[in-house]
């Protein structure tokens, strides 16, 4: 889930709303994913979102793996789990998300309350910023429409690249995008 929530950016709405029988994906090359709608999507026509198999901590092996496991073959790809550990049939809630963030970092060590749901989202978009994408081509991964909404997302101290003496990602922020409280 965490995998696919950052690498794609995706709000924790469309996370809880992955089906697998909208989701294309082979290990080694890559997954399409289909949300039928979504904030972006004006006209509800639907969203393809593409997602590229990585070397290491690869989404499409990760998604794969889980549904594996997990025994999904339709259906919701996150689903609640019940007290005692037991999968359901529903979809897992977008709020239900954070606390699952937090409990995953806990457990990493990661001290996890200044992280919230949108994290992965900003994650990616400070790791994309620090790693050379322009400002349209991550506009045109994540799906903003305006520079307002992806400028709420990039720190503008990471935008001096390879000038910084210390990247800036390493002085301010932890994994996943947390920002110290000066930001």
């Amino acid at each position: 889930m965490l995998l696919i929530g950052f690498w794609r950016g995706f709000r924790s709405d469309e996370l809880c709303r992955l089906q697998v029988e909208h989701i294309q994906a082979e290990a080694g090359a890559g997954m399409s994913l289909f949300l039928p709608q979504s904030k972006g999507d004006r006209d509800n026509l639907g969203t393809t979102h593409y997602v590229p198999a990585l070397k290491c901590l690869c989404p499409v092996q990760a998604y794969l793996d889980w549904i594996s496991a997990a025994g999904i073959a339709r259906g919701a790809v996150f689903c609640r789990l019940d007290r005692w550990g037991h999968l359901s049939d529903e979809a897992l809630h977008p709020g239900s998300l954070i606390s699952l963030l937090r409990q995953i970092l806990q457990r990493a060590g990661i001290s996890a309350e200044l992280y919230t749901s949108h994290s992965l989202r900003r994650g990616f978009a400070s790791w994309a910023t620090a790693n050379g994408w322009d400002l349209k081509a991550l506009m045109t991964y994540v799906g903003w429409k305006d520079i307002k909404s992806a400028m709420r997302y990039i720190d503008p101290a990471i935008s001096f690249g390879g000038l910084a003496a210390k990247p800036v990602l390493e002085l301010h922020a932890g994994p996943l995008g947390q920002l110290s409280a000066s930001h």
